[in-house]
């Protein structure tokens, strides 16, 4: 019931001395004559004006949260490039749904294999030595975050690929966790290994311990060379090396008559350009994009796209 002023039954003194409801005001009454004059506002040249306000406290609201995470990341991380973060609630169960279409696979099964990455502790401490000993410590986090790899970790477990080939590896989180993908699945008797190549002669550093060392075979050189030379057809092709599109599409170009029936695309590329869904367009396959939401990062995020 809305509130009134004067009180319920308070009454004015008329001009005749009788009394009368002379101003029956309430605060409804006010919040409806203020509307109204919203509205009527709006409908003006005025209404920019007006409005101003209202969208300069929204900007600074966002802005303000945006200044305070950043200013966090950059006294508490010392990355500079390939940021690692948390995915948000909302983001991963997306994530549990676009590997669950792209498999064909039911959407808990897929759920199971985001929990499953996120629970293997020798990875995770291997990663967490493995940082702490390294030469370039100085540019890498110590707190391991997985971000979208968990979303390639699931889809190599749903394909179960004999050959796994990704272009890109600086420190080799992604290859450590495409590695212990590889790994359960050959304990379920499907074995496979991942080709990782990269220019830079450092890289892959993560990638060097056993067991994980076992089914990972670093390869050093021109990305488009090295696609060239391989000797065994590709179940799962992940781009993640130079983001240059045009780059990005000689690499889907080179690997194209190297491919396994039935084989995967992959692009760590796909909230830049649209060359895998263009690439996908031209050989007949589908193609769906998924782009991640990093929880408590400036960063906006980058995605997965894949052909099939």
């Amino acid at each position: 019931m809305p509130s009134t002023y004067p009180p319920p039954g308070a009454l004015h003194r008329g001009i005749d001395g009788g009394s009368a409801d002379l101003f029956p005001f309430t605060w409804y009454n006010l919040s409806v004559d203020a509307t109204k004059l919203r509205r009527a506002v709006a409908r003006t040249p005025l209404a920019p004006v007006a409005a101003f306000p209202k969208r300069l406290a929204r900007v600074a609201r966002h802005d303000a949260k945006v200044l305070r995470v950043s200013a966090r990341w950059l006294f508490t991380s010392r990355e500079h490039h390939n940021y690692t973060y948390e995915l948000t609630k909302l983001s991963r169960q997306h994530l549990a749904w676009f590997v669950a279409v792209v498999c064909d696979l039911p959407v808990k099964q897929v759920r199971g294999y985001l929990a499953e990455i996120e629970a293997d502790e020798a990875l995770r401490r291997h990663i967490e030595s493995a940082t702490a000993g390294a030469a370039r410590r100085g540019l890498a986090d110590k707190r391991v975050r997985y971000a979208r790899r968990v979303g390639w970790y699931a889809l190599v477990r749903a394909r179960k690929p004999a050959h796994v080939v990704e272009t890109g590896v600086d420190k080799g989180l992604g290859s450590c966790v495409l590695a212990a993908a590889l790994l359960r699945n050959a304990a379920e008797g499907h074995p496979g290994r991942v080709t990782s190549l990269d220019i830079n002669p450092e890289a892959g550093y993560l990638a060097r311990t056993a067991p994980w060392s076992e089914v990972v075979d670093l390869v050093v050189g021109d990305s488009i060379t090295s696609i060239a030379a391989l000797d065994r057809p590709v179940d799962l092709f992940l781009h993640d090396s130079d983001h240059s599109r045009a780059h990005e599409k000689r690499e889907f170009e080179a690997v194209e008559p190297k491919l396994a029936p039935g084989a995967i695309l992959l692009t760590d590329n796909v909230t830049t350009t649209n060359v895998l869904a263009d690439h996908a367009e031209r050989t007949g396959r589908r193609f769906l994009a998924y782009r991640e939401t990093p929880a408590n990062h400036w960063y906006p995020g980058d995605g997965i796209g894949v052909a099939w």
